[in-house]
């Protein structure tokens, strides 16, 4: 087993330590962090992110292998930030208003990090104004992604989406959404660009909407 599979391996198994060591060794031995990141960190959340997908592994599992795979990125973020490395894309997230679930939204957010995209993470209770001035901020995020768990506040991202109607910014960006009560048809009737039943599978939209625009 190479030292990238070795470190794939240790983000897999949550072995926070154990990434750590084997990031500053492959970084002490020459290797780029570019190489680190994409061979071993990205890689080895990728299957984290199948296994999810397929229910081999649970929630408990994925948040011990995003805490190692952070631990491993504390110390490739400052060589990646000098050496000019850009994230594959942007993406703004939150839970709407009057909606204060927040486990899987922070589920898509490590899971999208895991594939290499920078995460804007808005929190909960999150009203259209608040999606409007992050993406003010951030007018290089090219998706908004929303989640809600109740079904008296899903029908709060659609008023989201009418806010960035009003405000003539709705073509330039693609709205995604998931959560509990949410399905392909509500995101369709709301004029969503997609849907996501889970973390992983909204990371991989993600990408998908990112190689594609």
């Amino acid at each position: 087993m190479d030292k990238f599979e070795e470190l794939s391996l240790a983000i897999q198994k949550g072995n926070a330590p154990s990434a750590k060591e084997l990031t500053e060794a492959l970084i002490a031995e020459g290797i780029s962090a570019e190489d680190v990141l994409n061979k071993a960190l990205l890689a080895g959340m990728e299957i984290v992110g199948v296994r999810f997908k397929n229910n081999e592994i649970y929630i408990p599992e994925v948040l011990i292998a995003a805490r190692a795979m952070n631990t491993a990125m504390e110390v490739l973020r400052p060589i990646l930030t000098a050496t000019g490395v850009k994230p594959i894309g942007k993406v703004i997230i939150g839970t709407v208003k009057g909606d204060l679930h927040d486990i899987g939204k922070n589920l898509v957010k490590m899971m999208s990090q895991g594939a290499g995209i920078e995460v804007i993470d808005l929190g909960t209770d999150c009203s259209p104004e608040k999606f409007i001035e992050a993406y003010k901020q951030h007018s290089d995020a090219k998706i908004i992604g929303m989640s809600a768990l109740l079904t008296t506040t899903m029908t709060n991202m659609k008023s989201v989406i009418d806010k960035f109607e009003e405000t003539g910014v709705r073509n330039n960006v693609k709205f995604m959404i998931g959560g509990a009560p949410v399905t392909e048809q509500f995101a369709s009737e709301i004029g969503a660009d997609g849907y996501a039943p889970d973390a992983a599978s909204a990371a991989e939209k993600f990408k998908e909407f990112m190689l594609s625009a």
